[in-house]
């Protein structure tokens, strides 16, 4: 089995860093398996040259939080272009696994208890991606134990206020640094938490949505062309 980690892109040399480290801390999770990092744009090795020569079986996991037009109309087109046998799993988020993960970057950043938290994300232009973060906000809550609310830093509403009523922590609902982790950092907010980065917990989801693709393999028919696994398992 060979897994493909599937990211984004980046032009910030330190997001590339954290990408590449959260490559090596999911391969130690699971030594006997083939763990590749590959981009969908901008960034290199690009998924689309390197898929055709990996051994297979190929699963993908999309290293993006939430879905959009990458999850749903990009990636599927590389893969049915360069590698259509290959599976591709559900995308992270949301998952308490990375509620867990955004509380210790809080943690981390000096978040206090009588701070307002806002679950900061890109954003995108599909409502189902705004669901997804939004969601996430509410399981950030749960783990928190108080209110987050969602915020957007380019698409979506609402989008990140240009000033605060209150002290706020911005929780990063992002995997690396660069273009929309420099945006939080100068929208004024209190506290502004790193990036998710090469946390253990992303690093263990990762390996359940790679499970979650090998479970539905078993019990769906292989003469057909692989496609995106649509279940959304629990957990």
């Amino acid at each position: 089995m060979t897994l493909v980690l599937a990211a984004h892109g980046t032009r910030d040399a330190r997001g590339e860093a954290v990408l590449r480290d959260l490559a090596g801390a999911v391969g130690a999770r699971r030594p006997g398996h083939r763990v590749h990092l590959a981009y969908l744009e901008i960034s290199r090795p690009l998924l689309s040259g390197a898929l055709p020569d990996l051994p297979g079986p190929v699963t993908i996991v999309p290293l993006l939080l939430a879905g959009g037009y990458h999850v749903h109309v990009d990636l599927p087109e590389i893969v049915s272009r360069t590698r259509p046998d290959a599976r591709v799993a559900r995308p992270l988020g949301p998952h308490p696994l990375l509620s867990a993960a955004l509380a210790r970057r809080l943690t981390e950043a000096g978040l206090r208890p009588d701070d307002a938290v806002v679950l900061a994300a890109a954003g995108s232009s599909d409502p189902a991606a705004l669901a997804d973060v939004r969601a996430q906000a509410r399981l950030l809550s749960v783990r928190l134990g108080r209110p987050v609310t969602a915020a957007f830093a380019a698409s979506g509403t609402p989008a990140l206020p240009r000033h605060w009523d209150r002290r706020t922590a911005l929780a990063s609902y992002l995997l690396a640094p660069g273009f929309f982790h420099t945006r939080l950092q100068d929208s004024g907010a209190a506290l502004v938490s790193d990036p998710i980065g090469a946390d253990p917990g992303l690093a263990a989801l990762i390996w359940r949505r790679y499970d979650d693709v090998q479970r539905a393999r078993k019990c769906q028919p292989t003469h057909h062309h692989d496609r995106m696994t649509s279940t959304r398992p629990a957990g």
